[in-house]
């Protein structure tokens, strides 16, 4: 996989798995032959609109087959792909097209209006649409249908720029992580090491294909002849289902998708049987509510962690070791970790002590696009990567995430990790979800506080909430406000955004 390409992997694929099932969606299936034909005959329609090898090309769209073909496309052409989140507003996405420079842009046609005056100023070379026709748009079908015969993907350089994805920009404007053929492939042919992934498996996902965990299972997929259930986007119901109706044997989400799927009033109506494994990164899963999925849907939970840096995971449990729960597992192959003082790099911690999480090797991010400042603030110059988060790795080698080094709340001179208090509070049985944040406070500088979501049906109050977690954890740590709420806020890929709780207040 070392010297492999995005844009070679559909006619690989073609060549070996034929006419197997490579992508159900929307009730229609497609095999590896056909994806590397639709991906063939639109790389030459891009190719007639003026994209050439090293151009950008954004994919502003949700999970559906038109973007798998847009994806491999692109690739193919040799040029590079600009995936975005679909919850960006024009304005965001104008951004990230000047940003990276990009030639040109593929959508939905409810979405190219607000982006069509970035093509009137000259600032993209065209625009494609998938559906219904657009007025200064190419029809993403006419081009398919337009170009029988399509184009192979040219010989490239497996370290040369194969992505550009944007961080969300929580501190400032986001920033492009460049990805090469190399990290991308390599990510997804080690993450299918580690859960010991084949081509007898089918798999569910409903991450958001533009996200590099959900580009990790579909690269995977196409390498190893697997089956891609794809959603559009999460449901809980929908994903049992599929699950029941596609014999589903592995499922990737983050941790709220598995906790709404708990909390599904139906939930043991569906049959799961087939569910050998269940995959979940983006955020801690707190080991109660992976002890319950176990329980009820008869498969263990394996947790990951990694980042848009890294090409997708970068640390992960092992199916063939020891599933310590808790933990998001072992370095992966080719890759390695240590955990440092968060206030100087060069000093690694022993085992068991709370530092800043780094990593390094072939999945590292070749730098910000654009952005040389950001890249040597985020990469030491021997190239270990910054993270961002707090870890501790203990003796046997497992690392375990603390919290977000930014999502500390510093109460009265105590550090409180609100990981540490979600964990507790999920435990609680009338729990669905929890998330923790900090409230400003005269006297303590910051308090914690903790929105909960209940299961249906179930009752609890702030004061019982808060009694479960005296029992539990030392006084300081203890939120001092809980609320009781419907909902929590999410990214488009499920992650909890702690910045936004204070909204539910």
């Amino acid at each position: 996989m070392l010297n492999r390409t995005i844009g070679g992997i559909p006619g690989e694929a073609a060549a070996r798995f034929g006419d197997r099932p490579a992508l159900v969606f929307g009730g229609r299936s497609f095999s590896y032959a056909e994806i590397d034909d639709l991906a063939g005959r639109l790389a030459a329609g891009l190719a007639g609109l003026g994209v050439a090898p090293g151009d950008r090309v954004t994919l502003y769209a949700q999970n559906g087959w038109e973007w798998v073909v847009s994806y491999y496309a692109v690739a193919r052409l040799g040029a590079v792909v600009n995936p975005v989140n679909v919850m960006l507003t024009p304005d965001e996405v104008a951004y990230v097209v000047e940003d990276c420079g990009a030639k040109a842009l593929i959508t939905t046609a409810d979405r190219a209006g607000p982006i069509l005056p970035l093509k009137e100023a000259g600032r993209l070379a065209g625009v494609v649409v998938f559906g219904a026709g657009v007025d200064g748009a190419a029809s993403f079908e006419a081009l398919i249908d337009g170009n029988p015969t399509g184009i192979a993907a040219p010989e490239a350089d497996a370290g040369a720029l194969a992505k550009i994805c944007y961080t969300s920009g929580t501190t400032g404007f986001p920033k492009g992580a460049m990805l090469s053929h190399r990290s991308v492939v390599l990510n997804a042919a080690i993450t299918a090491a580690m859960n010991v992934r084949t081509g007898a498996d089918v798999h569910a996902m409903a991450l958001p294909c533009a996200h590099v965990y959900g580009a990790a299972i579909l690269n995977l997929c196409f390498l190893f002849g697997s089956t891609l259930v794809l959603l559009e986007r999460f449901d809980a119901g929908e994903m049992l289902a599929a699950v029941q109706e596609h014999r589903v044997t592995i499922t990737d989400g983050v941790p709220t998708m598995y906790l709404y799927m708990l909390a599904h009033p139906e939930f043991e109506s569906f049959d799961l049987s087939s569910l050998t494994r269940a995959v979940v990164g983006g955020q801690t899963m707190p080991v109660a509510k992976s002890e319950e999925w176990a329980a009820r849907a008869g498969c263990p939970v394996y947790e990951l962690w990694g980042m848009t840096e890294t090409a997708g995971p970068a640390v992960m449990q092992h199916c063939y070791g020891e599933n310590r729960l808790g933990s998001v597992g072992i370095d992966m192959l080719y890759h390695r970790t240590r955990i440092v003082d968060p206030e100087d790099a060069s000093r690694e911690l022993p085992a068991g002590e709370v530092g800043e999480l780094m990593v390094s090797g072939p999945f590292v991010m070749m730098g910000y696009y654009g952005n040389e400042a950001a890249t040597a603030e985020a990469v030491e110059p021997d190239g270990w990567l910054h993270s961002g988060d707090l870890a501790r790795r203990d003796a046997d080698g497992y690392v375990h995430i603390v919290d977000r080094k930014k999502d500390m709340i510093l109460t009265a001179g105590f550090n409180v990790y609100p990981a540490e208090l979600e964990r507790v509070i999920s435990g609680h049985p009338a729990v669905a979800m929890v998330g923790v944040g900090a409230r400003p406070d005269g006297e303590k500088g910051e308090i914690a506080k903790a929105y909960v979501v209940l299961k249906p049906g179930q009752e609890a109050r702030p004061e019982d909430v808060a009694a479960w977690c005296r029992g539990r954890m030392a006084a300081y740590k203890v939120p001092r406000e809980v609320q009781i709420v419907a909902d929590l806020p999410t990214t488009s890929t499920g992650k909890i955004l702690r910045r936004e709780l204070h909204t539910l207040e």
